[in-house]
């Protein structure tokens, strides 16, 4: 990539607590970094850490100008946690220009308009659409269905869909005949697993 664009990338990442998944997540991430020349930094800090020595490191990623994107994994793994470090502050305190992971107001709020561009986009549902695309499926007038409304893949994907001209519907937790609905779409895109949140909800596979 430094052949290519005349710099090295540098990628920060911000791990709270010891979850394994969130370690294996972390890990696939920077191997993918080595595998296409991107430094990559790493912060790891303590579940019992404050929301003050989380918010410091972050803000010294953004004031670090070798540092070019910034990754936040703050894990919250139980109520007292819950109660002591606020996630939404430490998302805001990333700099836009940095958040690599798309998900400040900013870049989430930019990408809700039309004619803005966010400095980031979500990885999971930029490669959601890029899916479609490269299979050639045609989004534009199509009815999309997006199954789940996270802020990680469900609602900036039905953000992205809209962009593409899809007519889009999101079916949640709270969603009447959601069986009903999902069959419609011509295009079905799922934050949640899938079959199990059908059947919890009283439908049986052969209705999919």
């Amino acid at each position: 990539m430094k052949a290519a664009i005349g710099k090295s990338p540098v990628l920060a990442v911000v791990l709270v607590g010891k979850r394994r998944d969130s370690h294996t997540l972390v890990r696939i991430k920077l191997n993918a970094c080595d595998e296409v020349g991107i430094a990559s930094l790493t912060a790891e800090l303590p579940e019992d850490c404050t929301e003050d020595e989380i918010l410091h490191v972050v803000s010294s990623f953004n004031q670090n100008p070798s540092v070019h994107g910034s990754a936040n994994f703050v894990i919250l793994s139980n109520e007292k946690l819950m109660k002591h470090l606020d996630e939404e502050k430490v998302i805001n305190c990333v700099s836009p220009e940095k958040d690599v992971d798309g998900f400040h107001p900013l870049n989430m709020g930019n990408l809700a308009m039309r004619d803005r561009e966010p400095f980031f986009i979500p990885c999971a549902s930029k490669g959601c659409i890029e899916l479609l695309l490269r299979h050639g499926v045609e989004i534009t007038g199509k009815k999309a269905v997006v199954v789940g409304r996270s802020k990680i893949v469900g609602l900036p994907t039905s953000l992205l869909l809209q962009r593409h001209h899809a007519t889009v519907s999101s079916v949640h937790a709270f969603t009447k005949q959601p069986v009903q609905i999902t069959c419609e779409a011509d295009i079905v895109v799922s934050d949640i697993g899938f079959l199990m949140w059908f059947e919890a909800a009283g439908q049986n596979r052969e209705q999919l």
